[in-house]
């Protein structure tokens, strides 16, 4: 791994991090482009951690549902097949495993809004089964009370 390689992959949480506050302020468009532009600079043999995450973010950018669950099977496709299977501090297994729940959650979410409830269950339930990779901590209280909003609205459609 060249220097530069190691410099960009200390640097992409960063640049995610930044575009995801563009992203919460509002500025969709420019959240777009700066993740797409990082997910073109990673490629194919980016770190899968990054990979996944920096998927997970663009499908939160987009306005077209079609292109929000297309980037979110990304970012499940990242975490299950790491590709280069290099090992990085940040790509570990397991902090890969703890994003399932909320990976087959955000895919239930994107299949409900397309119409679209047997998707949309198979995926809560694949969420839920995930959730033994949760702690008890906020983050997985948030995750386990997102499945159960998500399962009562399914259920009342």
């Amino acid at each position: 791994m060249t220097e530069q390689q190691r410099t960009s992959d200390e640097e992409v949480p960063t640049r995610i991090g930044q575009a995801r506050m563009l992203l919460h302020g509002g500025d969709r468009e420019e959240a777009r482009n700066r993740l797409g532009a990082l997910w073109q600079q990673l490629g194919p043999d980016g770190d899968p951690l990054h990979r996944c995450t920096l998927a997970h973010y663009l499908a939160d950018a987009q306005d077209d549902p079609d292109t929000e669950l297309a980037w979110d099977l990304r970012a499940l496709s990242a975490a299950e097949d790491p590709g280069t299977g290099r090992t990085t501090p940040y790509a570990s297994a397991a902090a890969l495993r703890a994003l399932y729940p909320s990976l087959h959650l955000n895919l239930a979410a994107d299949y409900a809004k397309l119409r679209r409830p047997d998707a949309a269950r198979t995926h809560l339930d694949r969420a839920r089964a995930a959730c033994e990779a949760l702690d008890d901590g906020p983050y997985g209280a948030g995750v386990r009370a997102e499945i159960e909003r998500l399962d009562r609205r399914l259920r009342e459609d």
